[in-house]
């Protein structure tokens, strides 16, 4: 880049002008600066900022010479690490942090050389501005320059212009260029208003299966975690690859289930499940924890989800790397998301043949679980007998106590107290069940309260 040359520095009357008419939204005015810039693809320096500073560290110019004495101060200062690394390119410097992929978990902060560049045709472009594009293409402006590390193909999908999108194809843009973060302009394509970007760029050849640099991201992957169901659909009606794994070893599906955090997010996520699982998509995939789209399903209560992929037969028993069932990741989550109702999972896993806590260990699950106590209920009415003990009280914060008073109150009094018979029938029957308490139970001639009570219904208090 410090060898590119400038046709309209930062500085002159032009970038000056031109700054000036897109921060005020004059669009006519920008188009006409940039119909008369020095020629079509002049390179055009929006900004060029002499430093961009860590908030608490200033380099004294003798630490950029080599002194060792104020080397030495500004370790001592501000880093532990003597092997922080600093790039020093050309004149003027920015602290860029560089990705975690390259560089491992805590990344890598360096000092790089900081300039923005862009081009008439970028920024048209990226503005929306169809008729200067075109008069800037017909004009012999180069569609696949990108002087500041982004094609003006790219700027346009990454801002929905469907037009300019349509524009710059047909003059031969190159759909799978990447840019400077190792993304194609398919990555781009991020929100359902950019749908019919993805789809001219399908349509022109876009590499349906193009992975990101870093990453190794497919569009598939971006759609998915998105929740963008249009887009799904458009790549795998395309022959996308239904499983290719990320960096992390994570495919669409387990990306998909790892994205529906709010309850907002849950009806989109589970049809872009189900439109996965429909092409095939392998649900038992894990990435490198051993992870796989039932764990990031409940580690989210996406209860959903979580009945999706049983019902497509995940294992709900798995086990991740670190030892983690999907029970004992929801409880773990419970807390944490008690807008996604978290006992609903903890319910239909138990429901589908999940392993229980190991008894001893239900005090743990109790400590952490305290403020979610429907959680708790479900899962301690899962167990035939259950010794509970003076301390548990202590594992319960007062004011946790307090709000769900009621239910806390009918757990302890079964101190030294055998479960009702109705518990134990409950018991034995879902024995008989086993896994399938799901679907044996709805099928039995019993009334549907008892339904609900065989599968573990919440009801606010334990008799």
């Amino acid at each position: 880049m410090t060898g590119l040359a400038i046709d309209h520095p930062a500085h002159s009357r032009f970038v000056q002008r031109l700054r000036r008419t897109l921060e005020e939204h004059d669009d006519v005015g920008t188009c006409h600066l940039l119909q008369h810039a020095k020629h079509v693809d002049a390179t055009i320096e929006l900004s060029n900022d002499d430093w961009m500073k860590c908030p608490s560290v200033e380099l004294p110019p003798l630490v950029l010479l080599g002194v060792l004495e104020d080397i030495r101060t500004l370790r001592e200062q501000h880093y532990e690490d003597v092997n922080t690394l600093f790039e020093v390119s050309g004149d003027e410097l920015q602290w860029q942090a560089q990705g975690a992929v390259t560089f491992g978990v805590s990344g890598l902060w360096s000092l790089d050389y900081k300039r923005e560049l862009t081009s008439p045709l970028c920024i048209t472009a990226a503005q929306g501005f169809t008729d200067c594009l075109r008069y800037l293409l017909e004009h012999g402006a180069r569609p696949n320059l990108a002087p500041g590390g982004r094609t003006a193909l790219h700027e346009a999908c990454a801002n929905c212009h469907t037009d300019c999108v349509e524009l710059l194809l047909e003059h031969r843009a190159d759909p799978n260029l990447l840019d400077e973060d190792g993304h194609a302009p398919l990555h781009l394509c991020r929100t359902p208003q950019s749908f019919r970007c993805a789809k001219l760029l399908v349509r022109h050849g876009a590499a349906i299966d193009q992975p990101s640099d870093d990453e190794q991201e497919t569009p598939l992957h971006v759609a998915a975690k998105r929740g963008l169901l249009s887009h799904v659909h458009l790549y795998l009606r395309s022959n996308a690859a239904v499983d290719p794994s990320d960096s992390q070893d994570e495919t669409p599906l387990g990306a998909a289930c790892s994205a529906a955090r709010h309850p907002n997010e849950q009806d989109t996520q589970v049809q872009v499940c189900q439109l996965l699982l429909l092409y095939g998509a392998d649900v038992g995939a894990v990435d490198k924890d051993k992870r796989g789209a039932l764990h990031k399903a409940c580690r989210n209560a996406s209860h959903g989800l979580v009945r999706l992929l049983l019902g497509h037969r995940a294992d709900v028993n798995a086990i991740d790397y670190n030892g983690g069932s999907p029970l004992s990741t929801v409880l773990q989550n419970a807390v944490i998301k008690l807008d996604m109702e978290p006992h609903l999972t903890v319910q239909t896993l138990l429901n589908h043949g999940a392993q229980k806590v190991w008894p001893p260990a239900f005090l743990k699950v109790l400590r952490s679980c305290a403020a979610a106590p429907k959680a708790i209920e479900v899962l301690f009415n899962a167990y035939c007998r259950l010794d509970v003990t003076s301390k548990w009280i202590d594992a319960i914060p007062e004011d946790t106590f307090e709000a769900h008073r009621p239910f806390f109150e009918s757990l302890l009094a079964l101190e030294w107290t055998p479960r009702s018979l109705q518990h134990l029938c409950r018991c034995a029957i879902r024995k008989l069940c086993g896994h399938q308490c799901q679907l044996r139970v709805p099928l039995l001639p019993l009334p549907t309260f008892l339904h609900r009570y065989l599968l573990l219904e919440p009801e606010g208090v334990i008799f």
